[in-house]
């Protein structure tokens, strides 16, 4: 990228990664897990799966985890990717969500503990809590997707008499703006908590180690300029009083 190019991006007050850096969205606080308890470290793998969907323009080695593991309807899957991409869209910093494999992250950790609350008290009796307890469904988090994705579709066809992944954009984000609103019914919870559980899962796809499927070829680090998991820095980097990019490196690359 040119000097030229670069300052440009700095200036556009719409740039994603100026709102990203100065928003309290940090990738160390996404790392190590949101408000909602967090993804990453709840998968359940011990190793990462084989990549069955590279193609010869992707870097097998930075691609480590995109094939379906909880999703058997690829309809489903594919309404998952298209919600994800408009709640964070590609731009002229970079690829969207379906770009970074965000809905394969997802996945991933639907079909591991966290999508059934491994690491949650999951006894009875369950009653509506206050906005300041937190959690208190006894859906556990894959049974709220799937639930979730099936209301999007059903208010897309009830509203636009069409699916969702037939709906323009700005239709789109109506859908996604009336579960983030409560107008949405859904059965056992408020819509509004299924639209924030798919935002935060949403955000921790893009910024995750790409070892959990996410994150793909570290793009979402280097919109950010985020180092990644560096195993040290050099003397000078340490004492340096600018900024310096480094180019990120990720769990596996360190493993290897």
């Amino acid at each position: 990228m040119s000097t030229n190019d670069k300052k440009q991006l700095d200036t556009t007050d719409s740039s994603r990664r100026k709102f990203l850096k100065s928003s309290g969205i940090a990738v160390g606080g996404i790392a190590v897990g949101g408000a909602l308890g967090g993804l990453l470290g709840m998968s359940g793998k011990s190793e990462p799966a084989t990549n069955a969907t590279a193609t010869i323009d992707t870097k097998p080695a930075q691609q480590h985890d995109q094939a379906l593991e909880y999703f058997t309807n690829r309809a489903d899957f594919d309404l998952l990717g298209q919600a994800t991409e408009r709640i964070f869209p590609e731009d002229e910093n970079g690829p969207g969500a379906i770009g970074l494999g965000v809905p394969y992250y997802i996945d991933h950790q639907l079909a591991g503990k966290w999508g059934i609350n491994a690491k949650e008290y999951r006894q009875g009796p369950f009653f509506e809590g206050e906005p300041n307890q937190g959690y208190q469904s006894q859906l556990k988090y894959h049974q709220i997707y799937d639930l979730g994705i099936e209301a999007i579709e059903n208010y897309s066809q009830s509203t636009f008499s069409q699916g969702f992944t037939s709906l323009e954009a700005e239709q789109q984000d109506e859908v996604l703006a009336a579960f983030e609103n409560d107008k949405v019914n859904i059965p056992g919870i408020k819509s509004s908590f299924f639209f924030e559980i798919l935002r935060q899962s949403t955000l921790e796809g893009a910024y995750a180690d790409p070892l959990y499927g996410g994150n793909k070829d570290m793009q979402g680090w280097k919109m950010k300029e985020y180092p990644g998991v560096q195993m040290s820095y050099s003397a000078e980097q340490v004492a340096s009083k600018e900024f310096i990019e480094i180019e990120p490196a990720s769990l596996h690359d360190t493993h290897n």
